[in-house]
């Protein structure tokens, strides 16, 4: 069964979070797709993740690249899994998808302090809580550390 993971930000940006969740799936070994709301978020994504760290860079690819198929991370602004990845990444506003069951792992990122974005979420919440995945909430304290509230 799918495992659905929510991370209210709060103190940390995604892309201060987001190579820290991509690192863990690709130390278990599992593809990722990244869905975001526009290709300039996308864009802006894609650059971050290769100069994130001086030491340190994310391979990927954006969705229209010929390869995307066989990369480990793929940005994308569609509702599709084009590197049959098995966890799918909802950011900067994008939604829990409706088929679970495609991925081992879903994971929302929404911004707390956002009330359209915690609306969101929250429905997001109730809707995969009555479908019976496991899910679980992760809310950043001060200091940008994860702590699990449900």
């Amino acid at each position: 069964m799918t495992e659905v993971l929510f991370f209210h930000l709060q103190s940390r940006p995604l892309e201060q979070v987001l190579p820290t969740i991509l690192d863990r799936a690709l130390s278990r070994g599992q593809k990722v797709v990244i869905e975001v709301s526009s290709s300039e978020r996308a864009s802006v994504l894609d650059d971050h993740l290769w100069t994130y760290a001086d030491d340190s860079f994310l391979p990927h690819v954006m969705a229209s690249e010929p390869d995307a198929p066989t990369n480990p991370v793929v940005l994308t602004t569609q509702a599709h899994n084009p590197n049959a990845a098995q966890v799918r990444i909802c950011a900067d506003g994008i939604r829990i998808p409706d088929a679970l069951q495609d991925y081992e792992r879903v994971v929302l990122i929404f911004d707390g302090d956002d009330p359209d974005a915690l609306a969101a979420a929250r429905e997001d919440w109730k809707a995969v809580r009555a479908t019976g995945a496991t899910a679980s909430y992760w809310q950043q304290d001060e200091t940008g550390r994860w702590e699990k509230k449900a």
